[in-house]
């Protein structure tokens, strides 16, 4: 599963009822390709891809600090020197460094000394944050809902919403509709549905 393949998927096949959006081939292109490892063809995009890295980073960050899981004073001063020791100083280096390199090009780019800054420092939250073990604990709770859900659903096609079950023409279209389905729930709206299909109800009796 891909996110930004899902939300292309969503913009042209699923909304307006399965007509999809008459979206321009830019602004597809711009949503296909915001993640790390592409490039989008246009300017708008790749100010997009920019985008999405500084907010990614910035709000784990501050998401991190608020769980107590890292401090300010954690985050490594030979990037903090460079791109800012807050949340908005952070921002408003990386933001201001992109206007003030990609004037007068045919480019979206940053400077040297503050890509590498940002680029050290998502590595030093893959290594604190994103790779340590009680995350990861965490994120195999999250497989064991969504994994089960995805086989259930796979087995249960009639439990599928009308809306999904009429995506469906042939056997191969069960698992994009599954993941249809599952990728547009809410996590409260999982968790309720992995408890409704997999917990006896009268474990949940007071």
């Amino acid at each position: 599963f891909k996110h930004n393949e899902q939300s292309v998927r969503v913009a042209q096949c699923l909304e307006k009822n399965g007509q999809g959006l008459n979206l321009t081939w830019e602004v597809l292109d711009g949503m296909k390709n915001h993640s790390m490892h592409s490039m989008p063809h246009t300017l708008e995009g790749k100010i997009v891809r920019l985008a999405d890295k500084i907010a990614y980073i910035n709000h784990d960050i501050d998401d991190s600090v608020r769980a107590k899981v890292l401090r300010e004073e954690d985050l490594p001063k030979e990037f903090t020197e460079v791109l800012g020791t807050t949340y908005r100083e952070r921002i408003n280096t990386m933001v201001l460094d992109i206007v003030k390199h990609s004037e007068n090009l045919n480019d979206i780019v940053m400077s040297k000394e503050v890509r590498d800054a940002m680029i050290g420092l998502r590595k030093f939250m893959f290594e604190r944050v994103y790779e340590e073990p009680n995350t990861k604990k965490e994120e195999d709770k999250i497989k064991n809902i969504i994994g089960p859900l995805y086989e259930y659903y796979l087995i249960h096609v009639e439990q599928l919403p009308e809306y999904n079950k009429k995506m469906i023409d042939k056997p191969g279209d069960v698992p994009v509709a599954v993941c249809d389905y599952i990728a547009g729930m809410t996590d409260h709206f999982a968790i309720e549905k992995y408890t409704e299909i997999f917990i006896p109800k009268f474990f949940m009796q007071k």
